[in-house]
């Protein structure tokens, strides 16, 4: 009896250490969204499988079914695509 009354004991006081040593009102305070670069579509550089989302053709991500095809695209940070060879920022075909 004396054994379960000194794990009980040694359970509650883990217990009361840990929430006493928890920061007050850290859960009241949520932290600030992060703000996101501008992003910019970038046409025809997509490797097969590796489009950031739905086109004329299909329906969701990750479906383009070749490299290069001029109407899939990835999000890119805005000034980005114009570096890449073969990127295009806006397509007819969209």
């Amino acid at each position: 009896m004396n054994a379960n009354r000194t794990l009980a004991a040694s359970a509650v006081a883990s217990f009361l250490g840990l929430v006493l040593a928890a920061p007050s009102g850290a859960a009241d305070e949520a932290p600030a969204p992060a703000k996101r670069a501008p992003h910019e579509k970038c046409y025809g550089i997509a490797k097969r499988g590796q489009n950031d989302c739905s086109t004329a053709t299909h329906s969701c991500s990750n479906e383009s079914t070749s490299d290069g095809d001029a109407g899939e695209w990835l999000w890119l940070p805005k000034g980005t695509c114009a570096k890449i060879v073969g990127g295009v920022v806006n397509t007819a075909t969209k």
